[in-house]
Formats: C-alpha cells, sequence, structure tokens
C-alpha cells in the first residue's frame, strides 16, 4: 500500500499536545467524572465506599487504581437503567449489546454524549485517511450494535457521503459498492473478507473497484488477516477499536500513515492494563487486560471497566496519545486445552498461511472422558473446488503439523469443500464452538 500522510492543520491541537497537556486535561476531567458517578449512582457510590475510597481521594492519575473495577456483570445486576448517572429525560439515545451470555448490557447517551461520539469516529476516519467529500459506505449492523450509527453519525460529522447499507445482503453490497463508488467502507474484517468472496464469484476483480480505505473493528483481527484483506481488496485496512460499553466504534484507531496499533483517544477514554487474574496494574508495554474509564461521558460513565480484551499499552508516534497493540484474544473466551492456553486469532494466523484455504475457519471444542478435543474445520478457496482429495488430506496434515508446532496443541483438521461454512450476515463470525460440559 502507498504512504500517507495527514498534514498538521487537520488534526485538533489535543492530538498534538505534550504529555503534560494531555495528563492535566485527564486528571482534569477524571475528576469530575468520579464525582459525577459518585452523586448519581447508588452502584458507585456502594462500591466506592465498600472499597474505602472517595473521589476526593484521587489526587494523581495513579490514584484510580485504589478505586474499583467495574465488569459486565455490574452493567447486568443494574439492567437496564441502574447505571445511567442522569435522568431518563436527559437520555437521547439508548444502545445495547447482544445479551447472548445473559441479560443485555444497556447504555445509554445524552445529546452531548452523542456529539462527542460523532467528533470521536470523524476524528478516527480522518485518521484512516478519510477526507470530507469522500463517499462512505457502512456495511455495520444498525440498530441497538452500536456501529452502524456510531459510524454513521462520525461520517456526517466529517462531512462524508454516508451509504447507511448496514449488514447482510451481500449481492446487495456489491452492487451499490459499484454502482455508488464509495472511496471508503466500514465493516467488520471478516464480511469484508465475505463480501470480496462475493465480487469473484461475480467474475469482478475486487481489486478493481473504487474503495481505497477499508476501517475495521468489531472484532479481533490478525496482521495476516490484514495482508490478505489488502492483498486481495487492493484498499488501504485500517483499525478501529470501541465497544458499547464505553461508547461504541471510535474509542482508539489506527492511523493510515503508520497502521502501527489504534491511538487512543485519551482526551476521552483514560486506558489502564491490569494482569487478568490478579487485577494488578501492569506497566506500559506489558500484555495483560485492557481496563477503561471514561472522561467526558454524561449519561453512562464507566469507571475501571474490564473489557477482557487483552493488549499492551505502546508509545505515541503518528499522534500524542499512547497505541494500543492487536489484540491477541479475550481474557475470558481464552481457550484451555489440555493446559494451553489458546486463542482463535492463533489459529488463523496458521490458516491464512496456506493460500489454497479460506479465511474462514471454526475451531470445534468437545470432551471425551477427561480429555479434550480439538477439531480445526476450514475451507478450500473457491479456485481450489476440484481439488483432488490427496491434495486435501495433505493440506490437512500441514496445517495439523503447524497447529501442534505453533500452538502446542493436537487437532483433527478437516478441509471442507468452498462455501461450506456458515457465513455470518452481521459480519461477526462464530470462530469458536466449545460443546465441553458447564461444570
Amino acid at each position: 500500500m502507498p504512504a500517507h500522510t495527514t498534514p498538521t492543520e487537520l488534526l485538533d491541537p489535543i492530538e498534538r499536545a505534550s504529555r503534560d497537556e494531555i495528563t492535566a486535561l485527564q486528571l482534569q476531567r477524571l475528576k469530575a467524572t468520579l464525582n459525577h458517578v459518585y452523586q448519581n449512582v447508588p452502584h458507585y457510590r456502594k462500591a466506592f465506599d465498600a472499597r474505602g475510597v472517595h473521589p476526593d481521594d484521587l489526587k494523581e492519575l495513579k490514584d484510580l487504581a485504589k478505586f474499583p473495577f467495574t465488569t459486565k456483570k455490574d452493567l447486568r445486576d443494574n439492567y437496564p437503567f441502574g447505571m445511567f448517572a442522569v435522568p431518563q429525560s436527559q437520555i437521547s439515545r439508548i444502545h445495547a449489546s447482544s445479551g447472548t451470555t445473559g441479560k443485555p448490557t444497556v447504555v445509554g447517551y445524552t445529546a452531548n454524549d452523542i456529539s462527542h461520539w460523532a467528533d470521536l469516529v470523524a476524528r478516527s476516519i480522518r485518521a484512516a485517511g478519510g477526507r470530507a467529500g469522500d463517499i462512505l459506505h457502512v456495511a455495520y449492523g444498525y440498530g441497538l450494535f452500536t456501529g452502524g450509527l456510531g459510524a454513521h453519525y462520525g461520517a456526517e460529522r466529517l462531512g462524508c457521503t454516508v451509504i447507511p447499507m448496514s449488514g447482510g445482503q451481500t449481492e446487495k453490497q456489491v452492487q451499490l459498492i459499484q454502482d455508488f463508488k464509495p472511496r471508503i467502507i466500514m465493516v467488520t474484517p471478516s464480511y469484508m473478507q465475505v463480501i470480496v468472496e462475493e465480487f469473484v464469484r461475480q467474475g469482478v476483480d475486487p481489486r478493481s473497484t473504487s474503495l481505497k480505505i477499508g476501517i475495521f473493528g468489531a472484532e479481533p483481527w490478525t496482521e495476516a488477516m490484514r495482508r490478505e484483506i489488502e492483498t486481495n481488496a487492493g484498499i488501504d485496512a485500517v483499525d478501529i477499536y470501541g465497544l458499547s460499553e464505553v461508547m461504541g466504534p471510535g474509542v482508539a484507531s489506527e492511523c493510515i500513515e503508520s497502521k502501527d496499533g489504534p491511538v487512543i483517544w485519551e482526551d476521552h477514554f483514560y486506558p489502564e492494563i491490569i494482569h487478568p487474574e490478579t487485577g494488578e496494574l501492569l506497566p506500559d508495554g506489558e500484555e495483560g487486560e485492557l481496563v477503561f474509564t471514561s472522561l467526558t461521558k454524561e449519561a453512562f460513565p464507566v469507571i475501571r471497566y474490564r473489557t477482557r480484551d487483552l493488549t499492551r499499552l505502546l508509545p505515541p508516534t503518528s499522534r500524542a496519545f499512547r497505541r494500543m497493540g492487536k489484540i491477541v484474544g479475550r481474557s475470558d473466551d481464552m481457550l484451555i486445552i489440555r493446559g494451553v492456553n489458546v486463542f482463535p486469532t492463533q489459529i488463523e494466523e496458521l490458516v491464512l498461511k496456506h493460500g489454497k484455504l479460506s479465511p474462514l475457519y471454526q475451531v470445534v471444542v468437545t470432551r471425551d472422558g477427561n480429555l479434550d478435543e480439538v477439531e480445526v474445520l476450514t475451507e478450500l478457496q473457491p479456485a481450489e473446488a476440484a481439488m483432488p482429495a490427496s491434495d486435501v488430506a495433505d493440506i490437512s496434515r500441514w496445517l495439523q503439523q503447524r497447529i501442534k508446532t505453533m500452538v502446542g496443541i493436537s487437532t483433527r483438521v478437516t478441509v471442507l469443500p468452498p462455501d461450506a461454512i456458515e457465513r455470518t450476515q452481521t459480519g461477526k463470525s462464530r470462530r469458536v464452538i466449545d460443546k465441553r460440559p458447564k461444570n
């Protein structure tokens, strides 16, 4: 991909501020946020009191470590509106998570929250190389999921022309990209791969389209997947990070000129890295669980929210703010297979190394007696549909051996025909199917 630069005059002043200026603003906003939740959210008042801390105990940023964590369980225990810090009359919008593991987590936004969100997504799109006047195709899902509307409002705030396509209807996605000629697409990386497959199925070279930039988020993805998408679609693939509980997309975003990890917009979100088991605060550069405290949210502030995403904090490069490394997995969906910690992204890296395999895969975990068994389902690229069975068996053995060597577990690998693995319409692939008894 070609090199890019972002003119300095396009940046917000805080994006090029000194570290002292940034930490001073963070401290000011953090003090206000702690007081706001203590006065208006019974859960936080009770949690702070139980910990023996008060907002006035925050004298410097490192004092935040004295305050308790917030978890998804806390949000569900206060379902639906118990964590809101303003009266219902001030709530402009409500979003919610999918709730696949229990009650959905519900988040609210004031008009100011919506405006800040639009500003930060606009900043993210600009960091990815987007400019006013660009046509931007949104293929994130709309509705209670924050992706579609978050991307939409940010793109409009930047001055883009927005195509609010939402997810699914892959043939229509391809048609509109060809007809409307957007320069940018915002979508999950796995669904972008499905769109690329559909171009190929229709006999269209994905590299021939108007698309130049893809802004991908809502699920972990690897450098191997970035290379795959950039090569096959002929675009710059840029990472955007967010989660509903903290805001939605736009908490952090990569800069197209460096593509070296999402820049955390530290004027609105204070990041920490902790040991996922002990909760101990870890220094920048060490891998652990990402924790966020919001600094400007009115309706739904979060204090030390445990994201369960595993990453590390990195020094600034293209902007004055710190970056986060690629998400290497989640502390709550990490698989423990016969004593070995396994992340689906490790399997993905190996699948993508074989040019005749599709990027889509599934890891199926079962238990035979006391032993865990793992089957990895992969599929051939469409062009390889007529491959002889002996060659398919060779690929299976190759991947099985690579997983054993690189990940450290024995697996059964099944290589299926093209399109045999179920595609998702929302873009979030079900990469892991854990059938082990829950006990």
